[in-house]
């Protein structure tokens, strides 16, 4: 793979969490999520101590908080479930300016805003701090199916192919008076939709041809060989620690 297939949520840094193995940081990313998870909805407090230690995380990886909070907007379609709940919920109820709403609604709608919120925030801070390419060799370092790694990489590998294929494509209709914005010309990008899809396929049999006959045996080389010390591990793993602490804070007050 090339370097010049990055993701537009990677933010290229020098920083201690930058330079972390990828199977580090997705390991304290799974675990720092399974402990807000397991946080109970009550404990308001330590969902704070959370968006702190997220906080200090982005500072030591300099990334700015705006940065991300932009890039957590992808979480608001999926807060309408939230939004619902204190109006559908059960009894009891309570009057606030008018509107009767339900207090177990409330406290549903919070627990579903708030954990998603923070998932939505790790998940971005993993993405902002390591490449897609280091996060396919950190899956592989981690004993991932090595089938979702050959697909992983061939789908980054040949994203921008696709995506250039559908842009000449694009152009090429425009030039001959294609117009999408009319509706009658639904049917002209119904068929380049079509031919993309066929043209990709036959791309991706002439690809794997060339691969057996280049002795592709089923699974992809080892990207990586660096070695991963204790001491990535005890750095790494420092944040999920805090986030465990947290956790059965949370239990021990409610």
């Amino acid at each position: 793979m090339g370097a010049g297939h990055s993701h537009p949520l990677y933010l290229a840094g020098s920083s201690p969490v930058h330079r972390l193995p990828s199977e580090v940081k997705i390991v304290a990313a799974f675990l720092g999520v399974v402990c807000v998870v397991a946080t109970p909805r009550e404990a308001f407090g330590v969902f704070a101590g959370y968006l702190v230690l997220l906080g200090a995380i982005w500072a030591i990886a300099r990334i700015p908080p705006g940065w991300i909070l932009r890039r957590s907007l992808i979480e608001a379609p999926f807060v309408v479930l939230a939004v619902l709940l204190p109006f559908t919920g059960g009894e009891p109820r309570l009057d606030w300016l008018g509107l009767s709403l339900s207090e177990p609604g409330l406290l549903g709608a919070w627990n579903i805003l708030i954990k998603g919120t923070l998932g939505v925030l790790t998940s971005l801070t993993l993405a902002a701090t390591t490449p897609l390419r280091d996060l396919l060799i950190g899956m592989q370092r981690l004993h991932a199916p090595a089938l979702v790694i050959t697909i992983a990489t061939l789908m980054l590998r040949y994203i921008d192919v696709i995506a250039g294929e559908a842009r000449r494509m694009r152009l090429a209709r425009i030039s001959r008076g294609h117009d999408p914005r009319f509706l009658w010309q639904v049917g002209a990008t119904a068929r380049g939709v079509g031919s993309l899809f066929v043209r990709s396929y036959e791309r991706g049999e002439r690809v794997h041809l060339a691969m057996l006959s280049r002795g592709w045996a089923g699974e992809m080389p080892r990207l990586n060989e660096d070695v991963t010390t204790a001491r990535h591990w005890r750095l790494g793993l420092a944040p999920a620690g805090v986030a465990l602490a947290l956790a059965v804070t949370g239990w021990i007050l409610t």
